[in-house]
């Protein structure tokens, strides 16, 4: 049984031969060739967490697959409100062929996988966002050709995000570097990982608290939102902290030339990012935005088809 739990979990190979299937589908969806890989399949979508992006893409990407998708919030289940996630799993394992969950913690995540017997697909916790750094490689192969030897820069909050680029680049051999806030590092575990992973693939990681050494010559720059959800009674503090790492034209500038601009939406012009580089030429937010679509449903693909 395979999940997506976190991206350390997955081998640098089967990263790859999903972002490869994600080209091809894609390919087979501009074209209107049909590609009905989980006919008579359905994915549950547990959202403790809403969502824009996770909501469509999964739910259009399964109809596109030929399958169906159930939408969960809340309110809709007991998961962890009065009934044990060991009863949840089994009880959804003889109901649904895989699960979508987006949550807080990430041992709901886990939990799911120990307890149920089907595929448990990760679609944010707090700790980490896998499907969105496939989607983020995705973009990085379409627009630069290659991952293993370029360079990502992700200047914000050691968040999920900077944790899944963490752990991505690692698996795919590309280097990393994270600009953090003292007091906002990325979280220990994950580095120490990320770290063991890195040494395998050659990648280079650099953690600093330098925005302006993070994206020296980097190939990409991803910016995340510094506010993430649950913690708005932070803003006021943590834009204080956080205002000298926008991105704006003038750090943007110490990127490559041809740097790309990535960012997971949604965003806050003028806080983590300024207008002219969102909205400028360098950026790739919506062909990002719409590569979650052709990821997760290469993800789905590999875990829940009996042809993969």
């Amino acid at each position: 049984m395979k999940h997506l739990l976190t991206l350390h979990d997955w081998s640098t190979e089967e990263i790859l031969d999903t972002l490869a299937l994600a080209k091809k589908l894609k390919e087979e969806q501009k074209k209107g060739i049909p590609h009905p890989h989980l006919k008579g399949k359905t994915l549950g979508m547990i959202f403790s967490k809403s969502s824009t992006r996770t909501r469509v893409s999964f739910e259009v990407g399964m109809y596109q697959l030929g399958g169906s998708a159930l939408f969960l919030n809340s309110n809709d289940i007991q998961l962890g409100r009065g009934e044990s996630i060991y009863d949840t799993a089994n009880v959804l394992s003889r109901f649904l062929d895989g699960i979508m969950i987006r949550t807080y913690k990430q041992s709901d995540v886990e939990d799911l996988a120990k307890y149920g017997s089907i595929p448990i697909i990760n679609g944010l916790t707090d700790l980490v966002h896998p499907c969105q750094i496939l989607a983020d490689f995705q973009t990085v192969l379409e627009k630069k050709g290659a991952l293993k030897g370029l360079k990502m820069a992700f200047i914000g909050d050691g968040n999920n995000i900077a944790h899944s680029l963490l752990y991505g680049c690692a698996k795919v051999g590309m280097d990393v570097s994270i600009a953090t806030p003292k007091g906002y590092e990325c979280n220990a575990e994950v580095v120490k990982n990320a770290l063991a992973d890195a040494e395998k693939t050659g990648a280079n990681i650099v953690l600093t608290h330098s925005p302006e050494e993070a994206i020296a010559g980097a190939d990409a720059v991803y910016a995340d939102t510094w506010i993430s959800m649950g913690q708005e009674s932070e803003k006021e503090e943590k834009v204080k902290i956080f205002m000298p790492y926008q991105i704006n034209q003038e750090l943007f500038s110490k990127a490559k030339k041809d740097a790309i601009f990535l960012h997971c939406l949604p965003a806050y012009r003028g806080y983590e990012v300024t207008e002219d580089v969102i909205d400028g030429p360098n950026s790739v937010i919506f062909d990002e935005a719409e590569n979650r679509l052709h990821a997760q449903k290469a993800v789905m693909v590999r875990l829940m088809s009996q042809e993969a």
